[in-house]
Formats: structure tokens, sequence, C-alpha cells
């Protein structure tokens, strides 16, 4: 994939890109992104680019914050958010992806864009980085299993690609397949759900500003473990809502047969919205904790509604979201 660079010819300086340590702390954080003059667009350094090593040194990709959309919490550590993770395609232990992701390819990559829209596409990461303005996103992640992060991600609106295939009158959700290939996946093996991993959001869901077409993560490119080289973060929800290594994404009319829904429908509900007030079957969801930051003799953190992400609340209104969760 070609470099990115800035308008004009002339790549950003090095001084221009955020270094990672300034991520380990929020004052430091705020305060170099608040200054940063970098243009839009993404850097694909070239180097150590084969070997896309999962917890090292990674490709840059230049972005300018958002501070609409950036979350006032410290950030998580660079290491526990991409040691810690659920990717069950590299293994269910949470230190497997980081163990076994290297295997993944992340270039080259297509992901193909189809269903019910006018202009169907097919998209290399090139095309993807060109599609809008990078943006630097500070978003809280929690899991149902009820821990959580918070992670600088590097994306753009979802929207932004809606508005490129323009959806038709038929198109009613979103679907979002993974990657499926036995070669890379050594997880692909285990019968824990049918592959591939599929998620799906409504429509009005995919078109909301918060919903991130993510690239990258703490300035650089995503490590494979973290769902190189696109995914979707979708910040109001579960983890598991926000697929990785995305191949294909489809624009359909029913409600799309998701991966942990099929695999245990009274536990993973097809909206799966932050919801203090809905337990899963097996344990609360009242209450989180943050890695990196509380120990498990830390009194847990107040689960927030929406995972604070009040101003999606309209999307739902009139819904039980006990019924619907």
């Amino acid at each position: 994939m070609p470099i990115k660079r800035h308008p004009g010819g002339n790549s950003p300086l090095p001084s221009e890109i955020t270094p990672r340590a300034l991520f380990e702390s929020r004052r430091a954080f705020i305060r170099q992104i608040a200054t940063a003059s970098v243009a839009g667009g993404a850097l694909l350094e070239m180097a150590g680019r084969e070997a896309f090593a999962q917890t090292g040194a990674r490709p840059k990709l230049a972005a300018r914050l958002n501070p609409a959309y950036s979350a006032m919490d410290k950030p998580s550590a660079y290491k526990d958010a991409t040691t810690y993770n659920n990717f069950y395609e590299f293994g269910t232990d949470k230190s497997d992806p980081a163990k076994h992701a290297g295997t993944l390819k992340p270039e080259p990559w297509l992901v193909s864009v189809e269903g019910e829209v006018k202009k169907p596409m097919t998209l290399d990461l090139d095309a993807l980085c060109k599609l809008a303005p990078l943006e630097e996103r500070l978003y809280r992640l929690r899991c149902v299993e009820g821990w959580s992060m918070v992670i600088p991600w590097i994306g753009y609106s979802f929207a932004e690609l809606m508005r490129k295939v323009e959806p038709n009158g038929n198109a009613k959700y979103v679907e979002f397949v993974s990657l499926a290939d036995k070669r890379q996946m050594p997880g692909l093996g285990s019968r824990v759900l049918d592959w591939p991993y599929v998620e799906g959001l409504r429509l009005d869901e995919a078109n909301h500003p918060l919903t991130l077409l993510t690239l990258g993560m703490y300035g650089e490119t995503l490590p494979n473990q973290n769902g190189a080289p696109v995914r979707i973060v979708v910040p109001w929800k579960y983890g598991f809502k926000s697929a990785k290594s995305i191949v294909k994404i489809r624009f359909v009319r029913e409600q799309p047969r998701t991966a942990w829904n099929l695999a245990a429908p009274a536990e993973y509900g097809f909206y799966s919205n932050v919801n203090p007030n809905v337990d899963h079957p097996r344990w609360s969801q009242a209450s989180e904790r943050r890695i990196g930051e509380d120990g498990f003799l830390t009194r847990k953190r107040k689960t927030l509604m929406f995972n604070g992400y009040n101003d999606v609340a309209s999307l739902y209104a009139g819904m039980d979201l006990k019924k619907f969760f």
C-alpha cells in the first residue's frame, strides 16, 4: 500500500506524530493532541510492515483529535490494551490473541461493501484511508464480562462510508463479516462459535457519528490482536459488537444472525447496549473493573448506561431495553 502523504507531498515530521508513551498519561495526552497540527490523512510507514509486530513499534497513523468524541478518562496502558483481548479466532484466553495473532496477514486486504446499496464497492486499505480524514477519539470500551478499558482509536465515522455507497430504501441493517481463514487464524478449529464471525447494527446505529470505522490505535496502525487492519468500534455497546478484521460489509433488509446471539441467545442479545439494569444470566452488569487501574481489592466502578454515551439514547426511544437487550 502506498505511503500516505500530506497535501502538498510532504510527509509529517516525526515530532508531529504523537509518541505512544504520551498516551500513558491523561494530562500529557490531552496537552499533546490539543496542540497538534498534523494535517488530515494517514502516514503508513513502510519500515517493519512485513513483520507487523503485535506489541512492538508499529507503523504510525497520523490523525487529528476530535475533542467532541474524546472521553476525559485516563487512557489505558498500551500494554494492557494489546495483551488482554477477546479475539476467539486466535484463542479463548485473554493472552491468546497477542501470542498467536502474528499469523494474520493484514496486507494486502480488501473489504467488500455490498447488498442494498446504490454504489457497491470493494476497497483496499489505501482507499479506506482516503475515504475520509482520520480522527483520533478516546473511547471507553466495556466487555460483557465486566471489565473495561479506555483506548485512543483512529478512524472516522462509519457514516462516511454509508454516504459513499448510498444505502437504498430496502436497507434496514448493516452486517459485518470478519475474516475466517484457518491458515491465519488457529482458533477457527474451535467450535465455540460458528465461523465466520458476524455482527450487525441497525441502520440508524451504524449511521450514528460515534460508530467508528477503525484503522488504528495509540497513534499507530491496529495490532493484529486488536482487529487489524480494519474493525468497528461502537462505544455504547459491549465490546463483542465491535467486529474485528472485517472483510465484508453488507447492507441488508433483515436483522443479521450474529455470532454470539446464535451461540447463546439468552446471554447475548442483538442490541447489546451497555445497560447496568440488565444482568447477564450468569453475573451482574451493574459494576465493572478498569483493567490496569482497578485491582481485585478495589471497589468496582458503577456501570454507566450506554457506557456513558447518553447522546445515543434517542435511538431507542420507546423501546423496552430489557426485552431488546
